[in-house]
């Protein structure tokens, strides 16, 4: 298992190739220690952990590494295949004036068709996902101020990964003097 930086972990994401829509994820607080932990899974695409911390409100440090080569049937009990909960996007910035140009024209014209005809929000959310062509993009189940009980459940499934990045996280955090909060 490679522990590598939590952004390499998301260019992993953003690079694999395989079908956006099909991603899953489940995030919320770490059990101990400030951050957050984030599943991403993809039943050809992998599942990656990611643990990060707010440094500051403009600095978000991590760690991350990918725990299992595709979804199996335990491990897609604990990501959500329904939008019930929410949605999440990876993006990748246009690559010039030309593309962000585009792919405005495109998100208006997306905007324009959703005004006029009855669909639902998550139709809108991949439609606009699907112009703004988003590597990666899916349920999501999230808790901001706690921890859904799937994120435990693959906490135990990948325990070893899950003590290890704690480990690379908390030494980050150490680094940073970040264990007071914010003032």
């Amino acid at each position: 298992m490679r522990v590598r930086d939590w952004q390499d972990i998301v260019e992993d994401i953003v690079d694999s190739g395989v079908d956006p829509e099909g991603w899953r994820a489940v995030a919320g607080d770490r059990s101990g220690g400030v951050g957050e932990d984030l599943y991403l899974g993809h039943p050809v695409g992998g599942v990656y952990q990611i643990k990060t911390f707010a440094k500051n409100p403009y600095e978000v440090r991590g760690v991350g590494t990918q725990v299992a080569r595709k979804i199996d049937d335990e491990i897609g009990l604990y990501l959500p295949e329904q939008h019930d909960s929410g949605r999440f996007a990876v993006q990748r910035p246009p690559e010039d004036e030309s593309d962000a140009e585009q792919k405005a024209s495109n998100l208006e014209e997306v905007l324009k068709a959703h005004s006029d005809a009855p669909t639902t929000p998550g139709d809108l959310f991949d439609d606009v996902m699907e112009v703004l062509d988003s590597p990666a993009f899916g349920p999501m189940e999230y808790d901001q101020y706690d921890r859904p009980d799937e994120l435990d459940e693959l906490a135990s499934t990948f325990e070893e990964a899950e003590e290890l990045l704690d480990a690379e996280l908390d030494e980050l955090v150490d680094e940073g003097d970040v264990d007071r909060g914010f003032y």
